[in-house]
């Protein structure tokens, strides 16, 4: 069964609530709530009004501004948003309705499929992370400033037709019609045999989804890599925009070496009116692969629960990030607390780590930057970031930077903000355990 709704939090009462609407009260209580749990409530304005806001999603867009945090300039708030409940019951059950395909620019005037998730239309089309795209509806696609076009294209039509241009040169013509399917977040898993090292690797595109199949599918991941006597790990986290922390948590029992058993894995702290809820949890190692590293790819993509997985196993494996940007930096998250139709999703914990290490609003930085090697399909060792990992597990050290890949790096730096469009739909978020508050 898939996990729908992961808390409830009892309902506020307003005063003057006669003669309201419903749409009036579920504004009121939107706001109620959010200067209830919202971790920045102190900065909401007194005269702050619900009512001038149109649903709890602008409500939620419009408290951002007030999260001011000690040793940054800007509000650190991206993420706060509400959505219906019939919405968010697809969208945290892995159910998507779309291509099951996401697209990035690889240069300004390059667009490539990054990802393909096998259930989608896409998948059951056999197109791969790659190909290059021609064009759309017979428009030509080579300008970052058709992203709205792209979008709406990719991820808001029932029918769309694309003229790809294959790694061969070869062109194919295919029309793909959107459809409700469930995601599978592993993309691809393997283990290279090079030398004397043996390297486990996965691609993880989100920890949304089906969460008993999830953790089957980690079960048999980890399974493989201890049957073949892998000796390093590579994850490749670059498009996973987080969800459940459970899930991270999952991996993390796994990555976790034996000495770290019973050891502080993360602690969620809350607000000042609800210290109450703090809570740690500890690591419980599962399987027998003890590792002393581990090697996270990595782009801006790579947010919330994949950082924090990130951030919580440092501590313990001497971690190596690869990938072309910072991550996204979201060391927050939040529960759906139902407000009338919706849930509305205001930032309401920190998770910090073992070494109290928490507020990394900017990001992880790579060790070593790579190219996303948007050319490639996945598990290809000579796609850059890959290429670079195993580089350094053979030989004990990262590659020089060839001029190409620099170059690469440097347009894929420029092209953030055009590619942060193109990923505007994707999830980014670090949902927790429920918790009743009252």
């Amino acid at each position: 069964m898939f996990l729908l709704i992961l808390s409830a939090t009892a309902c506020k009462k307003n005063k003057n609530t006669n003669n309201k609407s419903t749409d009036q009260l579920v504004k009121d209580t939107t706001l109620s709530y959010a200067r209830d749990i919202y971790i920045w409530y102190k900065n909401i304005p007194s005269g702050f009004n619900a009512q001038s806001y149109s649903d709890p999603n602008k409500i939620m867009e419009a408290i951002r501004p007030y999260s001011t945090e000690p040793g940054f300039t800007a509000p650190v708030d991206r993420w706060s948003f509400a959505m219906l409940q019939s919405e968010w019951n697809q969208v945290s059950s892995g159910v998507e309705a779309d291509f099951g395909m996401r697209v990035f620019f690889r240069t300004s005037t390059d667009l490539r499929v990054a990802s393909v998730d096998k259930n989608g239309a896409a998948g059951m089309a056999s197109i791969k992370r790659g190909w290059k795209i021609n064009t759309i509806n017979g428009v030509p696609v080579n300008d970052t400033s058709q992203s709205n076009f792209i979008v709406n294209a990719v991820y808001y039509s029932p029918t769309t037709n694309f003229n790809f241009i294959l790694p061969d040169n070869t062109t194919r013509n295919i029309t793909l019609n959107s459809q409700l399917f469930t995601n599978n977040p592993f993309l691809l898993d393997t283990v290279y045999s090079i030398g004397s090292n043996k390297i486990g690797y996965f691609v993880l595109n989100s920890f949304l989804g089906d969460t008993n199949q999830v953790r089957t599918d980690f079960n048999r991941v980890f399974t493989r890599f201890t049957t073949a006597g892998v000796n390093d790990v590579v994850i490749d986290l670059r498009y996973n925009g987080g969800g459940y922390v459970m899930l991270a948590e999952y991996m993390l029992n796994y990555l976790v070496p034996s000495a770290g058993n019973g050891q502080t894995m993360l602690t969620y702290s809350f607000n000042d009116k609800y210290t109450r809820f703090n809570s740690t949890l500890t690591y419980k190692k599962k399987g027998t692969i003890n590792l002393n590293r581990v090697f996270f790819i990595v782009s801006k993509q790579s947010a919330s629960a994949s950082e924090m997985a990130i951030n919580c196993i440092k501590p313990f494996l001497d971690v190596k990030l690869v990938g072309p940007s910072n991550t996204h930096g979201k060391p927050v998250g939040f529960y759906p607390i139902p407000v009338g139709n919706w849930f509305m999703f205001p930032v309401s914990f920190r998770t910090i780590n073992k070494n109290n290490e928490a507020n990394f609003f900017n990001g992880f930085a790579p060790d070593n930057i790579a190219a996303d090697g948007l050319d490639k399909n996945w598990g290809d060792v000579d796609e850059s970031s890959l290429s670079k990992a195993i580089r350094y597990i053979t030989t004990g050290g990262w590659a020089r930077m060839a001029p190409t890949d620099l170059t690469e790096v440097h347009e894929q730096l420029r092209l953030i903000p055009s590619n942060t469009k193109l990923d505007m739909p994707a999830f980014k978020g670090m949902v927790a355990r429920p918790v009743k508050m009252q």
